[in-house]
């Protein structure tokens, strides 16, 4: 059996990692278990070791995500610490918290799984920028709270300010320390590449604290020394291991009851969500770096089978984290194996380094907290103040911020998350849901008309008008649409609507629709929909909505068209009928009622018919096809002509429609060339045609006949073009 190819990349990349997120975890646990007592600081420090052994052996091996490194991180520590205080601050004895810490990074996993079974990975990965912005800031000012007592060295229970307020409780040893830990951590790199930050930080920390012990300015023992984490065997009063103290921690499931599931509930959520967040984010950033895509399901559940893992042995929950994953990836990781040796390395550190916990200090745990909770700050959010157009999304990130500090991460997610929605509702409303508005004395079909048609769609157009609409039709939107409408109501009695760029359609915006369509049907006028998408961006059939919610169902008054054109067409038809104009004829035109021969000799237009031919066509036969040869010119005597553009073998673009007294096939007539566009009948058809060959032996014989001709095409081919000019010059205002 071969070995993977990266395997010598995966170890080191895992290596890397592994001391990057060990400081952190550690100091996580210590964050979590030392407002349980003094005794307990050390059983957290492993509790961070196990949850990153635990974690990376299980969340690497099950998740989605290559190369992403899963280990205790800042959102836990927040919600567990704050739950630690907040229940024994309720009368909860320490026993009673760590047994309900456990279980709650036991429920935490659980529902992770649940997130993907039911397939909720991807609705978390829409959580708002803002809103990511503030939840990390948030945390990071958390965590940057709960540390600056511990770093100053200041007796159990008092908060930030208290510690701020009470510069004689400070020890100047503690806060010694730190500042060293966070001066090598912070200026490391800039000297040492090959050894992460955090590790120099600590060990930084580690030789402070043993240089003022030396000096005789600290205390050189772990018993009973607040400037350190201390013995493990302190963990249960009675100078027991800390597998007595998980042994323990299991025997008191005897006295978890109901009320104590109860109170756990929505801590779980919290945490499941945060980290679930934590984890998405980060294989967010990893892919962007990598250029792959992660399988957010199947990582939540990874993540949660390592979080329900890390329970059953004592250790701590966590996430995907971005600073040891990125380290990783720089070191040679490339494949989820990498995660599975760093939890390897962990449960070596464990085994190797234990003994050496107690003599880490509490001041630079402290202070790598502190340089991880400043780095967590979206310092890149104060742009959003340079902008007016990005206050609003600062006054966000401000609320998640101030909601996450006064009462909890998970009331900010969903405070940011409101305040996002309403500021989305709020864009929606501000955009124009009506594009243009085309008048229909400027605008026309494509249907080619005669002069006299024309002229009564110019005088009678203004019955009609094109809506343009675009955007969401909801209730928010909905009296900016209605007042858009309404000077149209008033003057109109056929209103065209356009739905071609509406992304979304409510029950209100149905119901005003419905409303409008009521207008117009008192003053006998239509209101008809062109356009229509098949399906919105949320897959909803938008001409099924309309159907069932009632608009579509009266087939009075309402018309539905699949293109504007067509609504177009039907309206002109309706206004050339009102004028008592004639549209079609059960007969077919004669030489001497087409347009372009009217007051011309009877014996001259007979001795032309002569050399025409009379042909028919089938509805949907084709005349003639882009890239023929010939040369004649088609008359229309019954019926209508589509000419239409192919784009490709399934796609063609509708040029216009000719219908009866009108002529098309001109270019070839009068130029030689091929064709350009395809003709196809409309309907049943009946044509002179006039070829330019047989025209032109006509006219050696009727000079005046055949230039007369000539000048009638020249006329009408203007014509068309004038009334394009018009149209162009409408679309422009």
């Amino acid at each position: 059996m071969s070995l993977p190819k990266n395997i010598s990349g995966d170890f080191w990349g895992g290596l890397a990692a592994m001391l990057v997120a060990m400081p952190s975890a550690i100091a996580f646990g210590v964050t979590i278990y030392s407002p349980l007592g003094s005794a307990q600081a050390a059983q957290g420090a492993l509790a961070g070791i196990l949850g990153a052994m635990a974690l990376g052996l299980v969340a690497a091996s099950l998740g989605g995500a290559p190369r992403l490194i899963s280990a205790p991180c800042a959102p836990a520590a927040a919600v567990l610490s704050a739950f630690a205080i907040e229940t024994l601050h309720a009368g909860h004895d320490v026993p009673a918290v760590m047994l309900m810490l456990t279980v709650l990074g036991l429920m935490a996993g659980i529902l992770q799984i649940g997130f993907g079974t039911l397939r909720l990975g991807k609705l978390i990965e829409y959580m708002p920028y803002p809103v990511v912005s503030g939840y990390l800031t948030g945390v990071g000012l958390i965590i940057i709270g709960s540390q600056v007592p511990k770093l100053l060295g200041v007796p159990k229970g008092l908060n930030v300010w208290q510690a701020l307020a009470a510069p004689e409780a400070w020890n100047f040893r503690s806060i010694a320390v730190g500042v060293v830990t966070a001066v090598v951590m912070v200026g490391a790199p800039r000297f040492v590449k090959l050894v992460p930050a955090a590790i120099l930080g600590l060990l930084a920390g580690v030789l402070a604290y043993f240089g003022l012990a030396f000096a005789g300015a600290a205390p050189l023992g772990v018993e009973a020394n607040p400037l350190v984490i201390g013995p493990l065997s302190a963990g249960n009063g009675e100078g027991g291991g800390f597998l007595d103290a998980l042994a323990g921690r299991w025997q008191a499931m005897s006295s978890f009851d109901a009320d104590m599931l109860a109170l756990l509930i929505f801590p779980a959520l919290t945490l499941a969500g945060l980290l679930s967040i934590d984890t998405l984010k980060t294989c967010l950033v990893l892919d962007s770096l990598t250029r792959a895509r992660h399988q957010s399901n199947r990582e939540l559940i990874g993540q949660g089978c390592g979080n329900i893992a890390s329970a059953l042995i004592g250790g701590m929950p966590g996430a995907g984290t971005m600073g040891a994953t990125l380290v990783n990836l720089n070191s040679g990781g490339a494949t989820r194996l990498s995660g599975v040796f760093e939890g390897a390395l962990a449960l070596v550190a464990f085994l190797v380094l234990g003994a050496l916990i107690a003599w880490v200090p509490v001041g630079a745990l402290a202070a790598i907290l502190i340089v991880i909770g400043v780095r967590m700050i979206d310092k890149n959010s104060l742009h959003f103040l340079k902008s007016r157009a990005t206050l609003l999304d600062f006054a966000v990130i401000a609320a998640v911020v101030v909601t996450a500090l006064t009462v909890g991460l998970i009331p900010a997610s969903a405070v940011g998350i409101l305040l996002a929605v309403i500021l989305f509702i709020r864009e929606q409303i501000g955009g124009a849901v009506v594009r243009r508005k085309l008048a229909c004395d400027q605008h026309f079909s494509k249907r080619v008309r005669t002069q006299e048609e024309m002229e009564i769609l110019t005088r009678r157009g203004d019955q009609a008008v094109i809506c343009e609409l675009q955007g969401s039709l909801f209730f928010g939107t909905t009296n900016q649409l209605y007042t858009q409408l309404e000077p149209e109501l008033k003057t109109r009695r056929y209103l065209i609507l356009d739905m071609r760029r509406v992304q979304t359609v409510d029950v209100t915006a149905a119901h005003m629709l419905e409303q409008v369509k009521d207008m117009l049907a008192e003053r006998d006028g239509y209101l008809i929909f062109a356009n229509i998408p098949p399906r919105l961006p949320s897959g909803l059939d938008i001409q099924a909505y309309l159907q069932e919610v009632g608009l579509l169902a009266a087939v009075e008054h309402v018309k539905v068209f699949g293109e504007t054109d067509a609504a177009l067409e039907w309206v002109e038809d309706a206004l050339i009928a009102a004028a008592a104009l004639e549209l079609v004829s059960e007969t077919a035109l004669g030489l001497a009622e087409i347009e372009l021969f009217r007051g011309r000799k009877a014996q001259t237009l007979a001795a032309l018919e002569e050399h025409m031919q009379q042909v028919c066509y089938r509805a949907g036969e084709k005349i003639f096809a882009r890239g023929d040869t010939g040369d004649e010119i088609f008359l229309i005597r019954r019926g209508a002509v589509r000419i239409l553009l192919p784009i490709n073998e399934k796609l063609t673009h509708h040029l216009g429609t000719f219908g009866r007294g009108a002529f098309f096939g001109e270019m070839a007539f009068l130029d030689g060339a091929v064709r350009s566009a395809d003709a196809v009948a409309f309907s049943d058809v009946e044509l002179y045609v006039l070829s330019r060959q047989v025209f032109d032996k006509f006219a050696e014989e009727h000079k005046k006949v055949a230039l007369s001709l000539m000048e009638g095409i020249a006329s009408v081919l203007a014509s068309r073009l004038r009334y394009t000019t018009a149209e162009l010059r409408a679309l422009e205002v």
